[in-house]
């Protein structure tokens, strides 16, 4: 009979993982950088489209397909011993038609201590818990090392563009803007459509247009500095944002010299 270890994930369902786990399909490229980081390398088998870190995975890794569409016949083809997924960047009834072949593990994650305990988790399920551990330890005291700006600003952080959207509360990127001292000013909603005449209304001090997953440039920025003339803007990172894994070591520095202009 093959060993098994509990783990409930953080939606609260218990999953029982081979204790020596072979192969791995990850559903979530910042959970995909995670396991490169824990040293899992040859035992990841799978990947999403979307999964762009580290580079050279893109190559030796077999693509599932993406994040919200997955090719159940690819992945059925791997046996995978473990799925790992997550609530938000994946899709419900994708996650389902998994469960009943493969275990799969969801992470859901809107704070920084989410994110922890999600790095921790993962260490347990792939039997490298003393390296996750260090990581949340090292996570914890860069993140004490982050300089707020002096004083509180409003902002909203765009993720699209036709329609104009931005992340709301209860969401992970409005769990790192409150670190770094902003209010976000966005309606209450995760991911609201926005209006220009809304935003008006709403006088952000500061505009931040993300990376991803709309690739925001200049030009954005200037059509949108013409509703907003005494609005501050900036391209941002999106990743610095957003990925809630060992790519979390990144951030404070990244914050830290973005909040030098306000």
């Amino acid at each position: 009979m093959v060993s098994q270890i509990e783990v409930i994930d953080q939606l609260g369902e218990r999953v029982y993982i081979a204790d020596r786990l072979e192969r791995i399909v990850s559903l979530v490229p910042s959970q995909t950088e995670l396991l490169h980081y824990l040293g899992l390398e040859e035992k990841v088998v799978g990947i999403t489209k979307f999964c762009i870190h580290p580079a050279k995975w893109k190559k030796t890794k077999t693509v599932i397909g993406g994040t919200k569409n997955f090719k159940f016949d690819v992945i059925d083809a791997l046996s995978p011993d473990l799925i790992i997924g997550n609530k938000e960047e994946n899709y419900l009834e994708g996650i389902e038609q998994l469960k009943a072949n493969h275990k799969v593990l969801m992470s859901d994650i809107e704070t920084i201590e989410d994110a922890f305990n999600m790095i921790r988790m993962v260490g347990i399920a792939t039997q490298t818990q003393k390296r996750a551990d260090k990581l949340v330890e090292e996570l914890q005291n860069c993140f004490k090392r982050i300089t707020k700006i002096k004083r509180q600003l409003s902002v909203l952080y765009f993720i699209w563009r036709k329609p104009w959207m931005v992340a709301g509360t209860n969401t992970f990127i409005n769990e790192m803007l409150s670190l770094c001292g902003f209010k976000n000013v966005a309606p209450a909603s995760r991911y609201p459509e926005i209006d220009l005449n809304t935003v008006k209304q709403l006088k952000p001090d500061v505009i931040l247009l993300s990376s991803e997953p709309y690739p925001f440039k200049e030009e954005h920025m200037q059509e949108l500095k013409e509703f907003l003339p005494s609005t501050q803007f900036k391209l941002v990172d999106g990743e610095m944002f957003s990925w809630y894994g060992s790519h979390l070591l990144q951030a404070p520095a990244y914050f830290n010299q973005l909040l030098e202009r306000f």
